[in-house]
């Protein structure tokens, strides 16, 4: 654990410790609700020049702790700057999301290139230095990346998918070639990952976002195998620094995988039942989740039901609260007012 680790509630959270009020924070909590985000997101240009240009993806990540004094600030990036930065083509469009040129072939992986990461990715890293000198003193910094299988299912596809066809076609018909992309990702996001720690990020955040997507049997070898590499690697070069996964749409997968891959944290969607949270997870690790976005955008008494919900029954151990997703766009930023306050009186 760092130094400063006990003056920071979030890390002591994620070292095991029970807090009340919990520290809290909120996935995408920089973003399109607050109007400054706006502004900011407008000077930039793109969405990846914002990314990369390290005093407005500074700015844009404290904008949120001023308003709600959250305990942790996570840097503002995308998980598809790793796919850039190894040299696949990346944009997004408007209304469209992610559109890259897709790897489908042996001939289309050939032409990644792990050497240039990065210099491609230093931006990053100089955010990263940036917000670890700016933040308050008690809030923590989590650096993170997409998780493998996630990652590459944006590459396989072009983009965005519902069924994730192509990434499966490409998993069950071309199983090396797959098994070569995965490793290639493996490394290229532990690289990435350390030279976030050696930036100044105090924990790290893994999103397998479509890990809900996969039967069982490949469930364990490419969502749990290549997390518990990446756990595994941070571990014995940066010992100390904790690791949250989020196997979002995991299901009673999550027990395997929290014990298999041996994380800190586990973050958990809205899907996730609370009590079964509290008996089957938390005796393991951290837990960090997971009330439903759309509450925040709802607000009303049915907010405060669902925040004092999941304070009651996950407050009793080791626990972060945040949500099960990210916040929408369409979210009142008063109603995130209300659930800071709503958390930060929490007596237990």
């Amino acid at each position: 654990m760092t130094s400063s680790a006990s003056t920071k509630p979030f890390l002591r959270a994620l070292a095991g410790e029970t807090l009340t009020p919990p520290p809290f924070w909120l996935m995408r909590q920089a973003g399109r609700y607050l109007p400054e985000y706006r502004q900011t997101r407008a000077q930039a240009g793109s969405f990846l020049d914002l990314c990369y240009n390290p005093d407005l993806a500074v700015e844009v990540t404290l904008q949120p702790l001023r308003r709600y004094g959250f305990d942790a600030a996570i840097l503002f990036s995308d998980i598809l700057v790793v796919p850039d930065g190894l040299g696949q083509d990346v944009s997004f469009r408007e209304g469209e999301g992610p559109v890259l040129t897709p790897i489908r072939s042996a001939m289309d992986l050939d032409r990644l290139d792990l050497s240039g990461l990065h210099r491609r990715l230093d931006p990053v890293y100089r955010t990263v230095s940036g917000l670890s000198t700016a933040i308050p003193p008690t809030t923590a910094l989590i650096g993170f990346s997409g998780a493998p299988w996630t990652v590459a299912t944006y590459m396989i596809e072009g983009g965005g998918s519902k069924d994730f066809s192509q990434a499966k076609r490409l998993m069950w018909g071309q199983p090396e070639l797959f098994a070569r992309l995965m490793d290639l990702l493996v490394e290229a996001t532990g690289q990435y990952l350390i030279r976030q720690i050696d930036a100044g990020a105090e924990a790290i955040q893994i999103f397998d976002t479509w890990a809900g997507a996969l039967p069982e049997t490949e469930f364990r070898r490419w969502v749990i195998e290549p997390t518990r590499r990446l756990v595994e690697r941070i571990r014995a070069e940066r010992p100390g620094i904790p690791v949250i996964g989020f196997p979002r749409g995991a299901g009673i997968l999550y027990e395997t995988y929290v014990r298999e891959t041996r994380v800190s944290g586990v973050s958990l969607d809205s899907s996730v039942p609370l009590d079964w949270a509290a008996a089957t997870l938390q005796p393991h690790c951290t837990v960090q989740g997971n009330l439903d976005p759309i509450l925040l955008v709802a607000g009303g008494e049915a907010l405060d039901a669902g925040i004092d919900r999941v304070l009651r029954t996950l407050g009793k151990g080791p626990f972060i609260f945040n949500l099960g997703h990210g916040i929408i766009p369409p979210t009142p930023p008063e109603n995130v007012a209300r659930l800071a306050e709503r958390v930060k009186s929490f007596k237990g």
